[in-house]
């Protein structure tokens, strides 16, 4: 376990009672706002003093009320990245990133400052003051900084709220550089699915102060009643998928996951790159045989495993696809007409241009 917390506090009548353990290297706390996401990592992070409870960081107890253990913000080890990049204006970006390592005794400190610069993109950056950076640089200096600190856990509240998509597509591939290859497990505050499904091993859904769910994310992801409020055009499910060849002359990759080939429009990246897709429930048809002249490239063969109450007009059904987990949504009626139960073979039709480019992200190989 990397993370448990179990805290009950209250603030100006807001009552938070959240409870989850987490062993994943990126965990996203998922909520809208005024669900408790800040208050939690600000709980961790010692800005916050719970009324009650018990927090453990890779097995270093921070708080716990019955015990009366407390430790204080700066000997938590705890880096923390805000909304705003935060950079000191009168430094240039590499005296930023060296003020982390006043907070770490020198015997203690083991991140080696080059490693750091080069897995976040920043060398080219070192000489510039702040006010030179676009967003997402500003944003990578700060995580450099907070990492310099030599922290057991780092906490990101919303990095990537105050970015446009340009610079949010810009830095999410050193996110994901930092979650693999970093050594340091995240807790990464964020209210998009789209984030969370590219970036997430872990979830924990908060609303209202409970925690609603919590799971490792392709689990999580598959429950589209955890992202109501997200709106019906977020909830999918989660695949992992190796590049497996280009067709360049259609503007095509051809992804291979457990379920079968995966056609998409043209990702640059090489052969045998691991990605994780998001495939939306709402884009998916069900069909009882497999079509024929159909424009749809994607057409994946399973069973259904379980079919689940939306409230609505529509249903969600979940799909077993040669071990990838797949849901549709479809309406009541279809469910009927087609006669869909639990263990009926289907076929999942899936268009090319459905798949979603901001959630196709690169995976460690240990994930596959």
């Amino acid at each position: 376990m990397i993370l448990g917390v179990d805290i009950r506090h209250e603030q100006g009548g807001f009552v938070l009672q959240a409870r989850f353990q987490s062993g994943g290297r990126l965990t996203a706390l998922f909520g809208p706002s005024g669900s408790g996401k800040t208050t939690i990592v600000n709980a961790i992070g010692g800005l916050v003093r719970p009324e009650h409870g018990r927090i453990v960081v890779q097995d270093r107890v921070l708080i716990d009320t019955e015990m009366d253990v407390f430790v204080p913000k700066h000997r938590r080890r705890i880096g923390y990245v805000f909304q705003e990049g935060r950079l000191f204006p009168h430094l240039d970006v590499r005296r930023n990133l060296l003020f982390g390592r006043w907070f770490t005794p020198r015997r203690e400190r083991t991140t080696n400052f080059d490693h750091v610069v080069d897995l976040l993109g920043i060398g080219h950056l070192l000489a510039r003051r702040p006010s030179t950076l676009s967003g997402g640089e500003k944003q990578r200096v700060a995580i450099g900084r907070a990492l310099l600190a030599d922290p057991q856990l780092l906490l990101m509240d919303e990095p990537l709220a105050s970015l446009d998509e340009a610079r949010k597509a810009e830095i999410y591939p050193y996110i994901e550089r930092l979650r693999d290859e970093g050594g340091v497990p995240i807790v990464l505050v964020s209210h998009s699915v789209a984030e969370i499904a590219r970036l997430a091993t872990s979830i924990v859904v908060l609303s209202e102060g409970r925690v609603t769910a919590s799971g490792s994310a392709p689990e999580i992801l598959r429950h589209t009643n955890l992202f109501a409020q997200a709106g019906p055009a977020e909830a999918g499910a989660l695949v992992e998928a190796r590049v497996l060849r280009h067709e360049d002359g259609y503007g095509l990759t051809i992804l291979q996951a457990k379920a079968g080939p995966l056609t998409v429009p043209r990702i640059d990246r090489p052969a045998g790159t691991p990605l994780r897709v998001r495939l939306r429930a709402r884009d998916i048809i069900l069909s009882l045989h497999r079509p024929e002249g159909l424009s749809a490239l994607n057409v994946l063969p399973g069973l259904i495993s379980s079919i689940d109450d939306t409230g609505g007009p529509s249903v969600d059904v979940m799909l077993d696809c040669h071990g990838d987990g797949l849901v549709a949504r479809v309406t009541r009626k279809s469910v009927s007409e087609l006669g869909l139960v639990p263990g009926l073979s289907v076929h999942a039709i899936i268009k090319s241009i459905a798949f979603d480019p901001e959630a196709l992200g690169t995976v460690a190989p240990q994930d596959m």
